[in-house]
């Protein structure tokens, strides 16, 4: 008990601890910004500055999560053979495996590459079909440094100790997804409670858990088709809120599920997760095929409806808007005072975090990659792409946009990398990296 009170009392957004190490949930402490370390490298290959490499089965494009020497990460197993995901943009509709699949959390650890242990909390098969490219775990785990919270959005909710120990379990769909693409938002850690948006072709929604025990505390249902993009807790000098974006509406609701403010305008698919810097919210949703691709940077303290005006770019709670400025996967980054922008096809942009203001327009990262699906990090100043091909594009920060570097892991990757204590954790189709330049 009072390893939890002292656990909790470090715990912030994500269950992240205060000394800025852990990377306990998707994208880090601070929506990709990384410590700098000396160790951090900007080179490296399948074997230059590799510390450890672990062959992981199955399909699965959840990042990893570190805490202390911990490494979590999902993957799903199927019983069957099965035809291996291919970067790139298609279109597709595929059948529901029947077949046993094997839902499995891992615990690596993370100084020695060693597996601690492979629990596998579920043998059935996944009920609902998926997009080719997507996997039965593409969602982020959790950790609030006593447990890991791993959500599958066909199969469930589950909290494991440290140990491997299943403490506790939801069982939570399958539902319909849009064009049978499956699912992918990210569970989120806040003050005690799990909060999840499983948005879907049947009964989208919110719902609240408690950590320690796993009882539903409250849901709300969502007026909202399917959508990718994990919820995100902003804690802002008025209040604190949990933020959803979607495609038909952004939502943001209090602890109690209770709706704040709304906002309509985003592009038919969201993916990106909304993050904070400089007090305000970054949103953005950029479906390729649509020509509203809107991003917007949010003041706190809204309520009721805040679409803005056609022809409006900014309000009273709006500080900034464009509306073609948003990707369709990848979450941008704001570093320094700066925000960046990787577009899927190649292209990178730069802004002013706080105005809007154009630095740079459109660059073009790299000609030959097959698409941008994780999402940029930055550390040492410098901000990384990975391409879908396995390669990461090192751009400079700054004013004047430069690629300086190009490593890579020869394998496809869609999951966004971890870093902690000096070392890049990467994630490709069928490895997990430990990269650093201590040897």
């Amino acid at each position: 008990m009072r390893r939890a009170l002292v656990v909790a009392g470090l715990v912030a957004v994500l269950g992240v601890a205060a000394d800025g190490q852990e990377w306990a949930g998707f994208r880090g402490p601070s929506a990709g910004v990384a410590e700098d370390h000396p160790d951090l490298p900007d080179t490296w290959s399948t074997t230059e500055n590799v510390r450890w490499v672990v062959d992981v089965p199955g399909i699965g494009w959840s990042s990893p999560v570190v805490w202390g020497d911990h490494l979590f990460l999902t993957t799903v197993i199927n019983s069957e053979d099965q035809e291996a995901p291919r970067p790139g943009f298609y279109l597709g509709d595929w059948a529901a495996s029947t077949a046993p699949h094997r839902w499995v959390v891992y615990d690596i650890d993370a100084s020695s590459g060693d597996v601690r242990w492979a629990r596998e909390v579920s043998n059935d098969p996944p009920g609902r079909a998926k997009h080719l490219k997507n996997s039965y775990a593409s969602e982020t785990p959790v950790t609030d440094g006593e447990r890991v919270y791993a959500y599958f959005g066909n199969k469930g909710l589950f909290a494991l100790d440290f140990e491997g120990n299943v403490v506790w379990s939801k069982e939570i769909g399958p539902f319909p997804t849009r064009n049978n693409w499956g699912t992918g938002a990210s569970p989120v850690f806040h003050d005690g409670r799990i909060y999840i948006v499983n948005d879907n072709d049947g009964q989208s929604f919110l719902a609240a858990f408690d950590a320690r025990t796993g009882d539903e505390l409250w849901r709300v249902n969502r007026d909202e088709g399917t959508n990718w993009t994990s919820p995100f807790v902003w804690e802002n000098e008025l209040r604190t809120e949990i933020v959803t974006s979607g495609s038909d509406r952004v939502r943001s609701y209090d602890l109690s599920g209770k709706l704040l403010w709304e906002l309509t305008g985003m592009s038919t698919i969201s993916i990106p997760t909304p993050f904070e810097r400089f007090g305000l919210l970054y949103l953005s949703s950029g479906y390729v095929a649509d020509s509203l691709r809107p991003a917007y940077a949010i003041r706190p303290g809204a309520s009721g409806d805040i679409t803005l005006p056609d022809g409006e770019t900014s309000s009273e709670y709006i500080a900034w808007s464009w509306p073609t400025g948003a990707p369709y996967n990848p979450s941008p980054i704001v570093y320094g005072d700066t925000y960046y922008t990787l577009f899927d096809r190649g292209f990178f942009t730069s802004h002013d975090a706080r105005t809007g203001a154009e630095i740079y327009g459109r660059q073009r990262v790299a000609g030959d990659a097959s698409g941008f699906t994780a999402s940029p990090w930055a550390y040492n100043g410098k901000i990384f792409a990975m391409s879908e091909d396995g390669d990461t594009y090192v751009i400079q920060a700054g004013p004047t946009f430069e690629v300086v570097g190009r490593n890579s892991l020869e394998e496809m990757v869609l999951a966004t990398p971890a870093v902690s204590r000096g070392s890049l954790f990467v994630r490709t189709a069928s490895k997990v990296y430990r990269i650093t330049r201590a040897q």
